[in-house]
């Protein structure tokens, strides 16, 4: 779980909703765990700050402490993993919060994230939570 796919089952108003809230269903349906980082956390309730404001911040960040979503620590590996990432592409704007994501992924042998942020299907995850067009 990144995010943008945070922001996007919450807020109505995204551009994704529709899609990220199709895609938590299927998640839900097929009873898949969920996980997400302590970096994405604070990066979503940032992002949660930024366009929505305080409460919804807030009601985020305390969504965690009943969640069944996996939250698991970015270690010293993953960060240094991380920059391997970056520096190695210099083609791609990854941020170093995403890069630490997808060290995570790798590391969890995960393929696939409810976001609405590209980089993860350029690193080559498959994305959830963003309509497909063929």
């Amino acid at each position: 779980m990144d995010s943008g796919g945070y922001l996007a089952l919450f807020s109505t108003r995204d551009a994704h909703h529709a899609a990220a809230t199709e895609a938590a269903d299927l998640i839900a349906r097929h009873q898949w765990r969920t996980f997400t980082t302590n970096f994405v956390i604070a990066e979503a309730h940032a992002l949660f700050l930024a366009r929505l404001g305080h409460d919804p911040a807030t009601e985020l960040v305390r969504q965690f402490e009943t969640s069944s979503t996996t939250i698991i620590r970015v270690g010293t590996a993953d960060e240094q993993r991380a920059r391997q990432i970056v520096y190695a592409y210099t083609d791609k704007n990854f941020s170093l919060a995403d890069a630490t994501s997808f060290s995570v992924m790798e590391r969890f042998r995960i393929g696939a994230a409810l976001t609405a942020d590209r980089n993860f299907a350029q690193y080559g995850f498959q994305m959830l939570g963003v309509e497909q067009h063929s």
